[in-house]
């Protein structure tokens, strides 16, 4: 599958970004360009169904992996800097376990290798609330949406995949159907674990449950050469809380 993806950066080192589940490269942004700004180029992909890339059926974690695989060959990157957050954090990992050999380092943003309980079934509820034929604007949206999820800065990253199509009609960059049925699937452990001994960083927020302390133990008998950041202050979207000490952290671990 050909992944949509925007760039940042013309020359150095290669770093590729993966987003989480109901996000896509538009995220990382801002980001991006203070990356390249320190020399590197910086790749933010749309992962399937979601953003500008193509619709497919599946959305398990090979399958996700598979595609990573074909943008880096295309781009012909043997030795990129692999970054995933949450839902692309383990779509790195399990590019990892099958692709030994095609890249340099890994960042993995507060996710784990292990099972996930589903908890964006009241989302899913609330995005499937709107009405895009009917819906009149921005606001409207936010106001359903907010009978289930009471936070506006979720409820604003969830309401960027929402867009006027080319008929000026409201629609999602999303496809809604197939995340809502495979939601169990992205909280699964991963599979066919390898060991992977490249050098690995693990970015956790201190306020988020994502990674426990009783979880690293486990994290390391498969990245044997893990390494693991807490910024302090920070949720489960770290990059978005905490931009600079995550851009700070990033770099560090690269350099």
């Amino acid at each position: 599958m050909k992944l949509f993806f925007r760039q940042a950066g013309e020359s150095g080192p290669a770093i590729v970004i993966l987003h989480g589940v109901f996000g896509y490269s538009d995220n990382w942004l801002t980001i991006s360009k203070t990356i390249a700004a320190k020399g590197y180029r910086v790749f933010a992909l749309d992962q399937r169904n979601h953003g500008q890339s193509p619709r497919a059926d599946e959305q398990d974690y090979q399958s996700m992996a598979n595609d990573l695989h074909e943008f880096l060959e295309d781009q012909q990157l043997t030795d990129a800097i692999l970054v995933g957050h949450s839902m692309g954090g383990k779509t790195v990992m399990q590019y990892a376990m099958m692709y030994p050999g095609t890249f340099w380092k890994l960042v993995i943003v507060d996710i784990a290798p292990k099972f996930y309980p589903i908890h964006h079934a009241e989302i899913i509820r609330g995005l499937n609330a709107i009405d895009l034929l009917k819906l009149t604007s921005r606001n409207e949206a936010d106001t359903i949406l907010s009978s289930y999820e009471p936070i506006l800065s979720v409820r604003q990253f969830l309401l960027k995949n929402l867009y006027r199509n080319e008929q000026g009609q409201f629609d999602w960059r999303l496809n809604l159907p197939v995340i809502e049925r495979e939601l169990h699937g992205i909280g699964d452990e991963l599979t066919n674990p390898r060991i992977v001994t490249d050098p690995t960083l693990f970015i956790r927020g201190s306020e988020s449950p994502y990674i426990v302390n009783e979880d690293i133990r486990a994290i390391r008998q498969i990245f044997t050469n893990a390494t693991f950041k807490t910024i302090e202050g920070a949720g489960h979207w770290v990059q978005a809380e905490k931009p600079a000490e995550f851009v700070d952290t990033l770099l560090s671990f690269i350099s």
